[in-house]
């Protein structure tokens, strides 16, 4: 039988041999933790990048910016309907309740699953002299006749998903008229302003009411020009690339058609997305 002497040796060599492979753990758990922290923290980075982002950056190309395109004037003889719904799933056409073909264009857009606005016709400055067409809603109007033709207008396009004006100059600037219009939107309708005029209070006035909202960023096409339709793409691009989205508003001219057929691809390219009207309206 050992000693103490020797029981006393044994349990020292022994109590050293713990204390080493302690001290050797050490690091080892270090490293094991660094890892597991970097691994969560790209995880959740993941988890919180919008899907876009993850998308541009599978494919390669950062992220820029999200651009919202609307087609207006829609529902007349001899536009190019079908050319301009193979330009992007996402682009959106407002209606004009009182175009020739603006049921059975509506129907058809609605069947192929874009997202439809009513093109509400509003008076313009010049009025009378400068129309909007049948149904307007006008500055002489009472609130209640307001209201009215604001809710058939809306009901004429049956599948809309939210409202931008049609001219409207001088609409769009009176505060009455614009209560009138706001407040007569079903529920849940967002109301995107077209800014026709500098002095239009329908963007502030509808976040003041709790409507959705957004505002026209660029117009595409008040010069009906290839090459001016193009600068004004570009236009829309780069205010989509500084702010992170941007509203452009063009129409069912074949020079502008032509121009976001060819042009479109190459923003998407750039990393430049189209999106419907209804995920940016705050």
């Amino acid at each position: 039988m050992p000693g103490r002497e020797g029981k006393r040796g044994l349990t020292r060599r022994t109590g050293s041999f713990k204390t080493v492979a302690l001290l050797m753990l050490i690091p080892v758990g270090g490293i094991v933790l660094i890892f597991l922290w970097s691994f969560l923290h790209n995880a959740l980075s993941l988890l919180h990048r919008p899907a876009a982002h993850a998308e541009a950056s599978v494919m390669g190309t950062p992220h820029r910016g999200d651009i919202v395109l609307i087609l207006d004037d829609v529902g007349f003889d001899h536009q190019p309907l079908t050319s301009a719904m193979s330009i992007d799933p996402n682009v959106n056409f407002a209606v004009l309740p009182n175009g020739k073909r603006s049921m059975e264009f509506a129907s058809t857009l609605h069947a192929r699953g874009f997202e439809l606005l009513c093109h509400l016709p509003m008076e313009p400055e010049g009025f009378p002299r400068i129309s909007p067409g049948d149904g307007a809603v006008l500055t002489t109007m009472s609130d209640a006749q307001i209201a009215t033709a604001t809710r058939e207008n809306i009901e004429s396009i049956r599948f809309a998903r939210g409202v931008n004006n049609h001219m409207g100059s001088r609409a769009t600037a009176d505060r009455r008229v614009m209560t009138d219009v706001l407040g007569a939107l079903p529920k849940g309708m967002y109301f995107i302003d077209s800014k026709t005029t500098g002095n239009s209070i329908a963007g502030a006035l509808a976040r003041t009411m709790r409507v959705k909202t957004a505002s026209r960023n660029v117009f595409l096409d008040d010069v009906q020009d290839v090459s001016s339709i193009r600068r004004q793409l570009t236009e829309l691009a780069q205010t989509a690339s500084a702010r992170g989205v941007s509203v452009g508003i063009g129409h069912m001219y074949p020079s502008t058609i032509q121009v976001l057929t060819e042009d479109a691809p190459k923003l998407r390219a750039e990393g430049f997305r189209f999106v419907r009207a209804s995920s940016v309206v705050r």
